[in-house]
């Protein structure tokens, strides 16, 4: 997930890449309209397929279709100047992005986070706003991935397991267990091993998808969330980083596709989800590989619909 940089500081503030509109901007939300679509749910496609013998029906999945957003704007300007403040405000938010971007609301203190692009943009013209108002003004932006984010993005990281040492009974030569020096305190145990574990917490309401990191050097790196396995059957060396981005369903090394290296184990990348709550992800490889600079890194948002 790219990074996003929140320009706002209060509620009202609304962002489209690095637009910001609202208090203090010039253009500002209509008090008497609030911001369509965005804390309702969307359209969903039904999975639901009619009995063909009963009553009812058997239920299928439900899946959300885009979300789409319309803001309604008051403009204040300067005297003279609202043509000037159209043209600004065309030019930040063209109808023809060949990509989204990032678009943040905050309607209380935790402002959220999705990706969309501008479809519709009205500015209408007015006797009025010769003296500097803009009334009735709207941009509608359509988020294909309806879910909204937290905007800080969570990391946690994990390295293969490693086992402890074990109970140390002295050194060079056995001269019974070591519970400590010059105090006792306690059998020493030996070095701390790894569980090759990592959590992670959705705070959220829906599924969240990761950004899964795999840098080696590692052989057949897998990582698992309960019944759910990513595995590539792979080698990487200690400058490589395999990325798998679950959303985008792509698995890249140095920018090039290893898609291909999905076992027949792997789930599908897009099926990989991080429900609400507290998640256990497990890190794991072949048996040979036992390198401690080998380390999955997962990347995510909480996400909300």
């Amino acid at each position: 997930m790219p990074s996003v940089t929140w320009l706002g500081s209060q509620p009202g503030h609304v962002q489209y890449g690095d637009l910001l509109l609202g208090p203090g901007t010039g253009w500002s939300m209509a008090a008497d309209q609030p911001i369509q679509g965005w804390e309702e749910t969307v359209p969903v496609d039904s999975g639901t397929v009619l009995r063909s013998q009963q009553h009812g029906a058997w239920p299928g999945r439900l899946l959300s279709q885009a979300r789409t957003v319309t803001l309604t704007l008051i403009g204040r300007c300067e005297p003279g100047q609202a043509s000037a403040a159209a043209r600004a405000l065309a030019a930040k938010t063209p109808p023809d992005s060949t990509a989204e971007l990032p678009f943040v609301v905050q309607l209380d203190d935790m402002p959220m986070l999705a990706w969309g692009r501008v479809v519709r943009r009205y500015v209408p013209p007015s006797t009025a706003s010769r003296n500097g108002l803009i009334k009735g003004a709207s941009l509608q932006i359509v988020c294909s991935d309806p879910r909204r984010y937290v905007v800080t993005e969570s990391t946690a990281s994990a390295v293969l397991p490693i086992a402890e040492t074990g109970l140390s009974f002295g050194s060079p030569t056995e001269t019974g267990l070591n519970f400590g020096s010059p105090t006792e305190v306690g059998l020493d145990f030996g070095t701390p091993g790894s569980t090759g574990d990592l959590i992670v917490t959705n705070s959220g309401t829906t599924a969240a998808h990761p950004v899964v990191e795999i840098r080696g050097p590692v052989t057949t790196p897998t990582v698992t969330l309960g019944a759910l396995r990513l595995e590539y059957d792979i080698t990487l060396g200690a400058a490589d980083t395999l990325i798998v981005d679950t959303w985008a369903g792509t698995v890249t090394l140095g920018g090039q596709d290893r898609l291909y290296t999905a076992t027949s184990r792997s789930a599908p990348e897009g099926l990989f989800t991080v429900p609400p709550g507290t998640n256990t992800i497990s890190f794991r490889a072949d048996p040979s590989s036992t390198d401690p600079a080998a380390q999955a890194t997962v990347r995510w948002r909480s996400a909300y619909l």
